[in-house]
């Protein structure tokens, strides 16, 4: 799956997508819900918390 084709599917920009990939933007609980949905996977396996 493309980005663009990830963010057609929930419903923001390609641009979107590339930030949450490269740690520059932090998605919404709603918008890791839908992208988790969309890729038929769970939040956990598609985010995890980084505390250091």
């Amino acid at each position: 799956m493309t980005q663009a084709d990830l963010a057609t599917a929930a419903g923001v920009s390609r641009k979107t997508i590339n930030t949450i990939e490269n740690q520059v933007f932090v998605p919404s609980t709603t918008l890791a819900l839908t992208l988790a949905r969309v890729l038929d996977v769970s939040v956990h396996d598609i985010f995890e918390l980084d505390i250091e």
